[in-house]
């Protein structure tokens, strides 16, 4: 069990960076209504608003994880392990959107994997380029493999819970 909440633990910015981005949204898409082909380039659901909010949660959320956790630094905010986390977890879903828009999918329909585990991808992408021991230390094969199976779970509940407030279009 205690395996478990350490990778939710250190994981814990990039799901409120994912979470917070859907929550709080924005009203200028990051595409600008761009089109490549017959279909956008992220769409509507992607914003300048969320990006910037949900980034900004999950580095809140590590500077108030950071007295329990001293891997992150003494300078949370200057932090390039927070900034592969909460930015990387941002480009992560940024680059699942776009290869749903590749595939012709509009906002809101699934792709199981990629929708679930896309803003992971990409924090954990950043972490390799630029924390490369933090992210090798922290994140042993035992975490990688908790990860890798809770965040679709806890993506579905989230999105669910999500839908019933009334910020997400789809329960998905």
């Amino acid at each position: 069990m205690m395996i478990i909440l350490n990778a939710i633990w250190l994981m814990l910015p990039a799901y409120i960076t994912n979470l917070s981005a859907g929550f709080f949204k924005g009203k200028t898409p990051i595409d600008l209504g761009i089109h490549l082909g017959k279909d956008r380039l992220l769409g509507d659901g992607k914003t300048y608003g969320g990006f910037l909010k949900g980034t900004l949660c999950g580095v809140l959320c590590a500077i108030i994880q950071n007295p329990f956790f001293t891997t992150f630094g003494p300078f949370p905010l200057c932090s390039v392990t927070i900034f592969c986390l909460t930015a990387g977890a941002m480009l992560g879903d940024l680059l699942g959107s776009f290869i749903k828009r590749r595939l012709g999918l509009k906002r809101g329909a699934p792709l199981p994997i990629v929708d679930q585990l896309d803003f992971v991808v990409g924090a954990w992408l950043l972490l390799l380029l630029f924390a490369r021991d933090w992210f090798i230390a922290s994140f042993t094969s035992e975490i990688i493999v908790i990860v890798i199976v809770i965040t679709p779970l806890m993506h579905l509940l989230t999105n669910y819970i999500g839908f019933k407030l009334g910020r997400k279009d789809v329960p998905w």
